[in-house]
């Protein structure tokens, strides 16, 4: 069933209002769509998930390497079991590949038992140590010079793209009105009478309002008076590499991080291709998303020693994320109870992961506040389409095929996307409403010939299906 993004300008009043819908924000929806509530879910973009939550390593982190005692550290913890659960329940594609800690020098080497005691004090205790025979036993296309690893046997991936989706679809099914195209330019009111939302769609009341606008999460909080922090975008570029080289990688493959970084890793991704980056350069501007020259040269200068065979094979593609790095280290989460605001802030490339236990966290903040939460009778479920590799796909499907021909038509060959899978998601709950939508909804346009030979297809079918004209599609891309 198809349901159309709502409109702002609503003269009533919500009882929360979510600035962001990235992977955050939508948990948080989802988590208020459980009480008796009327919400709304507010994003500058057209979409959900476009900005940090597209565009990052996708991994399902189990928080071994976090600073014990921060809020960061138990987040993730929590996350990592929680987004697990919930992954399998949906359909979010995951794969539990884990990973290896690499020493390449003496130093790192010293450096990794006080790593597995810091994990061992953040509750993971599965961390254990490789010799440099177990780890090449694992890893035989490793490049030569490694010392040994950490193994860290629960860190997996998870799709970047249906993790946010199925979160804000989660939400809107359970009573959560979405609004899109609708950054937040002014913010006025008091938390006894209610705030007023400005954005180019109209204005939105509301009682209560949660601030999870990642990269912009810093000119929100001064909306209400704060300055604890400031976001410096730290932009990552990353490398994807074509499917064939696959083989190459079985598990996450990690450096030992700095203060700075978790560092370059190589990684498979859940859409079968094998990853490189990223880097970590921290820049002005929060719009900075153009890959570098320099970047990508030290990505395949690093790349070269990890696995030196990765740099024979084709890339895919080049994509650069941006994290919404702060001068703190740890998560910005702060509860304004006189104003009855809530700030998410400084959440960096964990987020992901963490996303359904910081949820969690502003649920427990917002009864503190006060905020009547009254649980709902029942919740719909919701059941994502499959886009990973590790499960059956709709083309590989008879049944499938048999009830629908349009499943075994396939219009992206290099993704296997087919008819079907495209017409699916422009009847959504939240529909693809660009090509860039429904390549993070199918994987259309995302393969080795980057859409050269199906983008005009697919933007053709997109037209046909959602009605909308094709300059308008394009115009959101």
């Amino acid at each position: 069933m198809s349901r159309e993004p709502q409109h702002a300008g609503d003269d009533s009043i919500y009882d929360v209002a979510v600035i962001g819908a990235g992977v955050v924000g939508a948990a948080i929806a989802r988590e208020l769509a459980g009480f008796r509530l009327r919400c709304a879910l507010i994003e500058a973009a057209s979409d959900v998930g476009t900005g940090t939550s597209k565009a990052n390593t996708a991994i399902l982190h189990t928080g071994f390497d976090a600073k014990p005692g921060t809020l960061e550290a138990r987040l993730v913890r929590r996350g990592h079991r929680l987004l697990g659960a919930y992954a399998a329940e949906v359909g979010i594609p995951t794969e539990p590949l884990g990973a290896l800690l690499v020493a390449w020098d003496a130093e790192q080497l010293a450096a990794l038992p006080a790593i597995a005691e810091t994990a061992a004090r953040n509750g993971y205790a599965a961390a254990r140590p490789l010799t440099a025979e177990e780890l090449y036993g694992r890893e035989p296309h490793l490049g030569p010079g490694a010392l040994g690893a950490l193994a860290i046997p629960d860190e997996g991936i998870v799709c970047p793209f249906t993790t946010p989706l199925a979160l804000a679809t989660d939400a809107v099914v359970n009573g959560v009105e979405l609004v899109l195209d609708a950054p937040v330019e002014a913010i006025t009111g008091t938390a006894d009478a209610g705030y007023a939302l400005a954005t180019p769609r109209g204005t939105l009341r509301a009682r209560c309002v949660v601030n999870a606008a990642g990269l912009h999460a810093d000119t929100i909080d001064r909306l209400f008076g704060h300055a604890g922090f400031s976001v410096v975008p730290r932009r990552g570029e990353l490398i994807v590499f074509d499917k064939l080289a696959r083989p190459l990688v079985a598990h996450v493959i990690l450096p030992v991080p700095t203060r700075v970084t978790k560092g370059v890793l190589v990684s498979p991704t859940v859409f079968g291709n094998v990853m490189l980056g990223p880097t970590a350069e921290d820049v002005p501007d929060k719009g900075a998303t153009v890959s570098t020259a320099a970047g990508l040269a030290g990505l395949l200068d690093k790349g070269r020693r990890i696995v030196p065979a990765l740099l024979d094979e084709e890339v895919t593609a080049v994509y650069v994320g941006l994290r919404a790095a702060t001068e703190h280290t740890d998560y910005q989460i702060a509860f304004h109870a006189a104003q009855r605001y809530v700030c998410v802030g400084g959440i960096r490339s964990t987020g992901l992961t963490a996303a359904m236990a910081i949820a969690e966290h502003v649920i427990e903040g917002l009864r503190e506040m006060g905020v009547a939460l009254t649980p709902i009778a029942e919740r719909r479920r919701i059941r994502m389409p499959n886009i990973g590799e590790a499960a059956p796909r709709p083309y590989q499907s008879a049944a499938m095929i048999a009830a629908n021909p349009d499943y075994g038509r396939i219009v992206c060959h290099c993704e296997r996307v087919t008819r079907g899978e495209i017409a699916d998601a422009t009847a959504a709950v939240i529909p693809a409403r660009s090509v860039d939508g429904l390549r993070r909804r199918t994987r259309a346009v995302l393969g080795r010939c980057q859409g050269f030979y199906c983008a005009a297809a697919v933007a053709r079918l997109l037209t046909e299906r959602s009605g909308r004209p094709l300059d308008e599609i394009l115009a959101l891309d």
